[in-house]
Formats: C-alpha cells, sequence, structure tokens
C-alpha cells in the first residue's frame, strides 16, 4: 500500500517518497510532507539549476544555495529558474 502524505507543494494528499531522500532533520521532513511528484519536480528542476548555472556540487556555495532554492520550490514561493527556459506547453 502506498504512503501518503499531505503534500506542502501541491496542497493535497499525494503518494509519499518511500525513503528520506537523505538524512537528518530535512530529510524528515521532506519524506513527512513533500509527495512523490513534488520530489520528482525538483529533481528535474534542479538537473536544470545545475546544468544551466554550471554548478559544482563539491562547491559548498552551490550546494546550499540549491538546498535553499529548493526549500522555495517545496513552499511555493519565488524560485531560481533556468535563463530563457521556456516550459513546453500542454
Amino acid at each position: 500500500m502506498t504512503r501518503m502524505v499531505m503534500c506542502r507543494k501541491h496542497q493535497q494528499q499525494l503518494a509519499g517518497l518511500a525513503r528520506a531522500p537523505f538524512p537528518g532533520s530535512k530529510g524528515e521532513d521532506i519524506y513527512n510532507n513533500i509527495s512523490q511528484q513534488a520530489w520528482d519536480e525538483w529533481q528535474s528542476h534542479q538537473t536544470m539549476l545545475i546544468n544551466e548555472r554550471h554548478l559544482n556540487m563539491m562547491n559548498a556555495d552551490d550546494r546550499k544555495f540549491l538546498m535553499a532554492e529548493m526549500d522555495k520550490f517545496f513552499a511555493g514561493e519565488d524560485f531560481a529558474k533556468a535563463e530563457g527556459y521556456v516550459p513546453p506547453s500542454e
């Protein structure tokens, strides 16, 4: 049976993650409050940010930037986007 969570990003009950994405309180918060759908959306957006902004995950400032943007993304706040990106029309 799929574990359901009240997703902070989508404001509805959705399937949760199978496990915390990383250790610690941040990972537990995501596990308890973020849906698999929202996590997948973030993973896609994060990859775009890393590529477009040439972020280096060995650099602590770049990792800190991504964590801050992840928090904004899940909270529904204005978050960083890739320059010139136009989402596909449905």
